[in-house]
């Protein structure tokens, strides 16, 4: 398959240190995470605070706000704590089909966090749930990515089909948002998802000794990522679009 469109490399870190050696070798966008506590374990804010202090400004940096949850205030106050923290970008995640998640999309929706763009993360274990993609859009959601919660059940292209994955990042796109693959990715992974037209490619296990994403960072494998990735440089991220009325904004 030829890539239809450059990739921005996603490089998720810990702590300072591999914030600082990421950004040295070349990844595009910096994601503040804590593997020790799932898939987007959220790190304290005095590590992210000085993560974002570790790189140049010009650098993006993401944070997570935990597991999935389908109580809105609970989502807003983290929002909050990770912009206050210093994220440029704030993921969050979504299981298929939970019954407050549109709840959780409008209040994230209506908040006013000045530079701070929302990025939704869907946990396909379940499956995939495109009919969230419009209301995430009409939230003013920046870009909508997809990852895998259980690491031991395979990479994401071992877990969903090319088709599906083209039919994801499609859709993303024709709504104006930029579409994002990760889940257990590494080097070799590459050539295929770039075929697929991503906007942006995830990694944490990929990047650290012996695939290992809960042990450090290896210069190697960051290496061979940003070999296999030619250089983009950071998508787009277009302006928040606020919610139309409640009735634009059903699956």
């Amino acid at each position: 398959m030829e890539q239809s469109r450059p990739a921005s490399f996603l490089a998720s870190v810990t702590g300072a240190s591999e914030a600082r050696l990421c950004a040295e070798l070349g990844a595009d966008i910096i994601d503040a995470k804590n593997p020790a506590q799932g898939a987007l374990g959220a790190l304290p804010g005095e590590r992210v605070r000085a993560i974002r202090a570790a790189v140049p400004a010009a650098v993006p940096v993401s944070a997570t706000i935990g597991d999935p949850t389908d109580d809105p205030d609970c989502a807003v106050a983290a929002a909050r704590f990770m912009a206050a923290a210093g994220a440029d970008i704030i993921k969050v995640g979504f299981w298929p089909q939970e019954c407050n998640q549109t709840r959780v999309v409008r209040q994230l929706g209506a908040l006013s966090l000045a530079r701070v763009r929302f990025v939704a993360v869907l946990l396909v274990d379940r499956g995939l749930d495109l009919p969230l993609l419009r209301p995430l859009r009409d939230a003013g959601f920046a870009g909508i990515m997809v990852d895998t919660a259980d690491k031991r059940a395979g990479a994401l292209p071992e877990r969903l089909s090319d088709d599906a994955l083209a039919k994801f990042v499609n859709a993303v796109q024709s709504l104006g948002l930029f579409a994002g693959l990760a889940g257990s990715l590494g080097a070799g992974h590459v050539p295929r998802l770039l075929g697929l037209g991503p906007d942006v490619l995830g990694f944490r296990g990929g990047l650290c000794r012996d695939g290992a994403r809960t042990g450090g960072i290896d210069a190697e494998a960051v290496r061979a990522v940003r070999t296999a990735i030619p250089r983009a440089g950071v998508p787009s991220v277009p302006e928040p679009c606020r919610a139309a009325p409640t009735g634009a904004m059903a699956p």
